[in-house]
């Protein structure tokens, strides 16, 4: 499977890697008190090193609240959403209605599929009043999952307004009309998305899916290889050209 995106029921639901929850990367760095917490993009072994790291910072001291955030972000990129979410669920207890934790377990939710009782932990914490762009980012994700993507997209829009020129609220959009099929949309949107800050690996890679469904392989394969080796490169495109068999979207593409 390739490293951007998650194929499930015809392509619909498209989960950036790591992120569940467009979180999801995907979607979305934290970049509030405690830092960045988006640990995906990572190299293999720093991830790895990063969570050892992290895991015997909180065995130490489980109720330090920044340790906790950044451990469980670290077990998500590890594709351990099970354990993130327990060890978020004891924070929860103990530091009742912190924002930056509830965001961190609603993330931690979507990685299980679990998206309403995400939405449901968010709602507590979002003040409709002054609500945090980072909380809407995830509540849009897991909104868009179980199908309400006009919802989703008002959500990220209003995230644009507290945060302009952040590459995941963008992203999401994209991604957001790739689920519905509008891939001129989608395109439009990552393209965007690619010169804010916080664009990575996986925003370009997602772009070059997009590109391909439409047809355009070569450019699709450039983009592609821009991050990743070779032999990636090709298993991608192969991908591209699955989904388009299962779609029965050839037809659809000018000389293809």
């Amino acid at each position: 499977m390739p490293l951007s995106l998650i194929h499930h029921r015809s392509w619909r639901i498209l989960l950036l890697a790591g992120v569940a929850a467009l979180s999801l990367s995907a979607c979305a760095s934290n970049r509030g008190q405690l830092g960045n917490t988006d640990y995906s993009a990572l190299p293999a072994e720093q991830r790895h090193q990063t969570l050892a790291d992290l895991t015997a910072r909180y065995k130490s001291n489980p109720r330090d609240r920044g340790v906790v955030v950044h451990y469980a972000a670290a077990l998500r990129a590890a594709g351990q959403p099970q354990q993130a979410s327990a060890a978020l669920e004891n924070a929860m207890t103990a530091f009742p209605g912190d924002l930056e934790i509830t965001v961190a377990y609603a993330k931690a939710l979507t990685g299980q599929g679990q998206f309403d009782q995400a939405i449901a932990v968010l709602d507590t914490v979002i003040r409709p009043d002054a609500p945090d762009w980072n909380a809407l980012l995830v509540r849009g994700a897991a909104l868009d999952q179980t199908g309400r993507h006009s919802e989703a997209r008002a959500h990220y829009k209003q995230a644009a307004v507290m945060a302009p020129a952040e590459a995941s609220i963008e992203t999401n959009l994209g991604l957001s009309f790739a689920m519905t099929n509008d891939l001129p949309q989608a395109e439009q949107h990552l393209r965007r998305a690619l010169q804010m800050r916080g664009a990575g690996s996986q925003t370009r890679q997602n772009l070059a899916l997009v590109v391909g469904l439409q047809g355009r392989f070569d450019e699709a394969r450039a983009l592609y290889a821009a991050q990743l080796p070779p032999d990636q490169v090709e298993a991608n495109m192969a991908y591209v050209r699955a989904l388009l068999t299962q779609q029965n979207r050839w037809d659809m593409i000018p000389n293809g």
